[in-house]
């Protein structure tokens, strides 16, 4: 049975400075930094083995000495920094053509947003963890109030899927370039679980966001040890006995409606998604079902949910 600290430890699980900063210092200066033309900071870490295999090509300056790479723009004109997502995209492309990386097998055909640069970079949402760059998304937990207290809207995912098989949050997605978080959640909502765009504009609260930093593994697809630094925006919405979550694409096998308890037992038997229990922790923290009467790591764990991660995050949406 796990804790609740153990279910954070298994998402969280990129080491801490504080907690050892020899181990840590040592296992930073083997990345790779990845920059952007326009940005002042890395926006991401590449693993050794992820540089060595990468059809970089001429468009990329990759200093093997001082451990750092970023897309080269003819005559480093600002004015042409925009053009590096084209040079990111035809990497990647090749790479995928090429069968280097089985986590490219999951081509998306959806791009993320690079963040940190004074001009909108792009990135194909499979090859992110390639370059360990800060992604976002969206989840949401639907909850009823019945009289026998509260009950939560949980998916299982389609065995076919990543993670499949495991518990899900009631609705989550990734952010797409050019989409807000808001604007996320409704067409997720509707993708997932079949909620009317009308109900969830009227009905769902905003509370907050979650981050943490995760080494990927097997379950994940692709490579295990690729780097996840993730914020997701986190919604709640609280709708009556008559409305029914329904699969509508293929992500999701089915709903089921449980009470608080089953949800919490479930956690413990890890059944969820890692990254779905720190969701769920955060809601029972917000609701004040996980209390410091009744959890003795709290405060850890409450801090743990909002973790300063070590590249640029977006200002605005």
């Amino acid at each position: 049975m796990k804790s609740n600290l153990d279910l954070v430890n298994e998402c969280d699980n990129f080491p801490y400075y504080d907690d050892d900063p020899e181990a840590y210092d040592k296992l930073v200066s083997s990345y790779y930094k990845f920059f952007v033309l326009g940005s002042r900071r890395a926006v991401g870490y590449v693993l050794p083995s992820v540089v060595e295999k990468m059809p970089w090509g001429k468009q990329w300056v990759v200093d093997y000495d001082k451990k750092r790479l970023f897309p080269y723009i003819e005559g480093l004109q600002p004015e042409k920094f925009a053009e590096q997502s084209q040079v990111i995209a035809e990497t990647l492309l090749r790479a995928k053509e090429n069968g280097t990386f089985e986590v490219l097998k999951k081509w998306r055909n959806e791009l993320y947003t690079i963040h940190g640069a004074d001009e909108l970079i792009k990135m194909e949402r499979s090859g992110s963890p390639l370059f360990g760059i800060v992604t976002y998304g969206v989840h949401m937990t639907t909850y009823v109030n019945t009289k026998d207290g509260m009950k939560i809207w949980v998916p299982k995912r389609a065995k076919g899927k990543t993670y499949g098989g495991l518990l899900d949050n009631t609705v989550a997605g990734g952010i797409a370039t050019g989409e807000n978080p808001f604007e996320s959640i409704v067409r997720e909502a509707a993708e997932e679980a079949s909620f009317p765009e009308d109900l969830v504009r009227s009905t769902v609260q905003t509370c907050g966001t979650i981050s943490y930093f995760s080494f990927r593994d097997e379950r994940a697809g692709g490579e295990a040890g690729l780097l996840q630094p993730e914020v997701q925006f986190v919604y709640d919405m609280e709708v009556g006995e008559d409305v029914v979550p329904k699969p509508c694409d293929d992500e999701v096998k089915d709903f089921r409606l449980w009470t608080v308890a089953e949800v919490q037992e479930a956690l413990s038997k890890r059944m969820f998604k890692p990254n779905c229990a720190l969701y769920l922790l955060d809601f029972f923290i917000r609701h004040g079902i996980l209390t410091p009467q009744n959890e003795e790591n709290y405060v850890e764990i409450v801090s743990r949910l909002h973790r300063k991660l070590p590249f640029p995050t977006v200002t605005a949406m």
